[in-house]
């Protein structure tokens, strides 16, 4: 007897993000757009992309962009209106063929999911068999194509999935996944958006490596809460579960400022791309909401927070940017100046059950 427990099993976890998932339906649906820079969205002036193909990608267009930016960098554009009801059939679908493999599905919008097939893995022989043999059915099923991530957590299967898209898949073994890490800048990691990129390459920080030599009292120091998980993840460590039954309680975005910011003008053009992704981020997942929720930090690091529950749920972005207008205004001119911004939004619902009663009409923002 060693008095030693054994070593815990290593956990299989894939991550499968369907290529350009609106977007994909509709040339699929529709010849004609095949080949043909598409746009789900609406042409109008305070229209916002939901999604882009791949042909539209190559001209710089994204999701979250104003329709009128889209097309100026894309003259040839196409606009096709969203079909959410398309969508999450096509989504139970996809969803179905996981269910084949495991019952540890996480799903984090209508086009993308983590699975958990450690229990498993020992039918099909490998983790890669397993994520394969997804791909092809949802390719035969659906007629779409699909990118997989295969590791041991859920932050490399995340990262792994981006890495050959479209319809790639990419493995990062335990024996890679520190070293994988190493390489990769800062901006790949989930998680870490532009702001917090750039913080860190203030503090000489651009890649996974630099994040390692860190110790976790400076990056908390630094970074808060955030530092065990950054920590972990620069060497490879990821140790969240899996989560099928996860109930989300509320979408947020927020961005910290290069500068800090003092009038209600200033708030506001930092607030519409905001709400723009927002919006996006809901619609993804296929969520929206009643109550919208602004934070506001001060350059003293005090936060405030006002929110403000709706009669019905919101349709679009620019009803965001309405709901907060009565803070802005109450919350500015700020003396001491705001250094970050935020705005979430609660009280979720069903997307395609708001829209089915009647409440919603989708992306007429």
């Amino acid at each position: 007897m060693t008095g030693l427990s054994p070593a815990p099993e290593l956990r299989r976890i894939l991550h499968i993000d369907m290529d350009a998932f609106y977007a994909s339906v509709e040339q699929r649906d529709d010849p004609a757009l095949r080949g043909r820079p598409v746009a789900v969205g609406h042409a109008r002036a305070r229209g916002v992309v939901a999604a882009a193909s791949y042909e539209a990608r190559r001209y710089g267009v994204r999701s979250a962009m104003p329709s009128a930016v889209a097309s100026r960098r894309c003259p040839e554009l196409v606009f096709v209106p969203p079909r959410f009801d398309v969508y999450r059939a096509v989504s139970g679908q996809i969803h179905e063929i996981f269910s084949r493999y495991t019952p540890l599905i996480q799903p984090l919008s209508l086009d993308e999911a983590y699975l958990d097939v450690t229990e498993t893995v020992s039918q099909y022989g490998s983790a890669t068999v397993i994520a394969e043999r997804i791909r092809a059915e949802i390719h035969r099923e659906t007629g779409l194509t699909a990118s997989a991530g295969v590791s041991y957590n859920r932050f490399l299967a995340k990262l792994a999935s981006d890495q050959n898209k479209p319809d790639g898949i990419f493995v990062v073994p335990p024996q890679r996944g520190a070293a994988f890490v190493a390489a990769l800048p800062i901006e790949r990691f989930h998680g870490i958006g532009p702001a917090r990129a750039a913080r860190m390459h203030a503090l000489g920080i651009r890649t996974g490596a630099d994040l390692r030599g860190w110790d976790i009292e400076t990056l908390r120091r630094h970074f808060g809460k955030a530092a065990a998980f950054y920590y972990g993840v620069s060497r490879g460590i990821d140790e969240r579960p899996v989560e099928p039954h996860r109930v989300r309680k509320s979408i947020g975005t927020e961005t910290t400022l290069a500068r800090d910011l003092h009038t209600e003008m200033d708030a506001r053009t930092v607030l519409e791309p905001l709400a723009a992704k927002l919006w996006e981020s809901c619609h993804r997942r296929g969520l929206t909401g009643r109550t919208v929720t602004l934070k506001v930090k001060y350059a003293d690091f005090r936060i405030v927070t006002r929110a403000r529950s709706l009669p019905e749920p919101v349709t679009g972005a620019e009803e965001i940017l309405i709901a907060m207008t009565p803070f802005l205004k109450a919350l500015f001119p700020a003396r001491e100046g705001v250094r970050l911004l935020g705005v979430t939004l609660s009280a979720l619902l069903s997307l395609e059950g708001a829209h089915g009663s009647g409440q919603l009409a989708l992306f007429e923002s």
